[in-house]
């Protein structure tokens, strides 16, 4: 094996990772929903629904108490599953969530993952890659709440990915959108007039097939919302922590980026804050973070259905960078309805545009609302259905 390159050899090892329990320990931030960790969660996505943000107003909701938003299990685990092919990029493809209850304050979980599948790819950009398929379940007190089932891109990069592309980027480097003092205003006008539907009832029978819900607005986006999701939401976990505790994880894990200024092992994650780290991995430049990303299709869905709705599936595929000063609009469309066991589901397309009209990111949503037939949400509800 070569280190930073994907090889047969490296190929071998990563398939005797398939069904083996996984050690999670640089993955995990928190290990319960607390006021506080819930609290800062909503801030690492710019959430303000008081269902979610203040701790006062879920007790006089269908709840009972505070909630969690449901992306909240990224700060539990962060899903990243990528075993072996040391020193080789990750990227985040996707991930899929069924959720079978709320998240309250102050439940507490543990979490059992497994990679699933290693799964060779070729494309122009390059000849050979692979896509990590992992199942990630979060149990509360013996019971299943959550599975995650995610999709990690392992890319050559650097010198590796120059040899393997023969030079050719598959994003090519671009300037920031430099915007007007009138798009920066509309902007900000769409932010400021997102609201929650909140208390107001979304009832079943008045969602029709076809309706468009309205979108989340995200950016333009700086560093500082890059920072603040890895202070809010997981550390520097993913990248074995500071100092120390960093070295020992390098030399468990053999896997860093060489600082060119300096010469020092650095962590890749650079690529999310420094144009030149994120052109090395073949991004175009400093780029944003697939969970964060994903945690807005969320923000997006749990405005529209209100306090008394359940986000039961949220399936994204990140497909194409968002760079630093790209704005992103997350958009939604109710393309079915549907009786699921005891609740009533409606089902929902997503996709995320940015300013130039790319489509960066889309996928499908399932949620639970209450029926004036048949009443409220049932919870909970199977995560993994019986055959």
């Amino acid at each position: 094996m070569v280190w930073g390159k994907i090889d047969d050899a490296a190929f071998e090892e990563a398939e005797k990772m398939v069904g083996v329990p996984l050690r999670r320990n640089e993955w995990r931030w928190f290990d319960q929903a607390s006021k506080d960790g819930i609290r800062h969660y909503c801030v690492g996505y710019g959430e303000d629904n008081p269902l979610y943000a203040d701790p006062e107003y879920g007790k006089n909701t269908v709840w009972g108490t505070q909630i969690a938003p449901p992306t909240f299990v990224f700060a539990i685990d962060a899903t990243t599953v990528g075993p072996k092919f040391q020193g080789v990029q990750w990227i985040y493809a996707g991930c899929e969530f069924v959720w079978g209850d709320q998240i309250r304050v102050n439940d507490e979980f543990t979490v059992t993952s497994r990679l699933t599948k290693n799964e060779r790819k070729s494309t122009e950009f390059a000849p050979l890659w692979v896509m990590q398929h992992g199942e990630i379940d979060y149990w509360r007190n013996g019971e299943l709440i959550c599975r995650a089932y995610n999709q990690i891109a392992r890319t050559p990069r650097g010198e590796h990915l120059v040899e393997a592309t023969k030079g050719k980027m598959k994003y090519e480097e671009r300037p920031s959108h430099n915007y007007t003092s009138e798009e920066i205003a509309d902007i900000e006008a769409q932010v400021l007039a997102e609201k929650p539907r909140g208390a107001e009832t979304r009832f079943w029978e008045d969602v029709n097939i076809g309706d468009e819900i309205r979108p989340v607005v995200k950016g333009p986006l700086t560093g500082t919302d890059v920072v603040g999701w890895y202070c809010c939401v997981h550390g520097t976990q993913p990248y074995g922590g500071t100092f120390k505790l960093v070295t020992k994880y390098r030399s468990r894990h053999n896997d860093y980026h060489i600082n060119k200024s300096t010469g020092a092992k650095d962590s890749a994650g650079r690529g999310h804050l420094e144009q030149q780290t994120g052109k090395d991995v073949g991004m175009g430049g400093a780029y944003d973070i697939g969970p964060q990303r994903i945690s807005w299709f969320q923000h997006c869905l749990t405005d529209w259905m209100g306090d008394e709705g359940f986000l039961r599936q949220l399936a994204t595929q990140v497909r194409r960078p968002n760079l630093l000063g790209d704005t992103t609009w997350v958009k939604a469309k109710v393309v079915g309805k549907e009786v699921q066991g005891k609740n009533k589901a409606i089902l929902i397309e997503t996709e995320a545009v940015n300013q130039r009209g790319e489509r960066t990111a889309w996928g499908t949503a399932t949620v639970f609302l209450p029926s004036r037939e048949t009443g409220g949400v049932v919870l909970p509800v199977p995560v993994v259905e019986e055959a």
